[in-house]
């Protein structure tokens, strides 16, 4: 349940304090590994742009180590080379936070801002980072197509949108016109363990955002 009373802005602080189980989590991360990010991840990329990337939350050994999101990590390895191919991006991807890529006309940001353990944010973080969620798509003046990564990713989108997600079921490759004319489309999770295990490939990855693009060129 989310936290009574917080007050979110589009990005949480970088030490946020709302969830205890994250916080003890960052600390022992801190502690292991005093040069890493260890915070909150902030959204990166275009603030005026009309795509909106959403994802699950800062991999350990990606995100939470470089304070960029999916930087890092195999999953930024595929998303960021998908950007650059449909014209989201430009520059070069290093997996590097100074790498000097830029994103074009898209931003990215997370369900989850702080790293959970294993992965695995409760029902209970995703609902208090939510209102992070919430603000981040009502400060975004021109989004007009969201493409979420995952089922917990839709999920979060749909809640931060004040959709019934019983009207949207996930599915990838889904395309949803949601009640203010918005465009949601679903994939599963560029993950390591998706792209190895088949049940996501580069080409499905990219038919979802050839269909976004084709939607913001309508």
């Amino acid at each position: 349940m989310a936290v009574t009373g917080a007050k979110y802005r589009p990005e949480a602080p970088k030490l946020c304090g709302l969830c205890p189980r994250l916080v003890g989590f960052r600390e022992l991360n801190q502690q292991k590994a005093p040069d890493w990010f260890n915070g909150a991840v902030p959204s990166f990329g275009d603030e005026r742009g009309r795509l909106l990337i959403v994802g699950l939350a800062p991999g350990l050994n990606g995100a939470n180590r470089t304070g960029r999101p999916f930087t890092g990590d195999y999953a930024g390895d595929l998303l960021y080379a998908t950007l650059l191919k449909f014209g989201f991006a430009k520059g070069h991807y290093d997996a590097r936070p100074d790498d000097g890529l830029q994103l074009i006309d898209c931003i990215i940001s997370n369900s989850v801002r702080c790293v959970p353990p294993q992965n695995k944010p409760t029902p209970g973080e995703i609902a208090t980072c939510g209102g992070y969620l919430r603000a981040r798509v009502e400060a975004l003046p021109n989004v007009s197509v969201m493409i979420a990564l995952g089922r917990i990713a839709h999920d979060a989108a749909l809640t931060a949108l004040g959709e019934r997600k019983s009207k949207f079921p996930f599915a990838h490759g889904a395309h949803h016109m949601l009640s203010n004319d918005l465009s949601l489309f679903d994939s599963f999770h560029c993950s390591r363990y998706n792209t190895n295990t088949r049940r996501l490939t580069p080409e499905m990855f990219h038919a979802v955002f050839a269909k976004a693009r084709a939607a913001l060129e309508q």
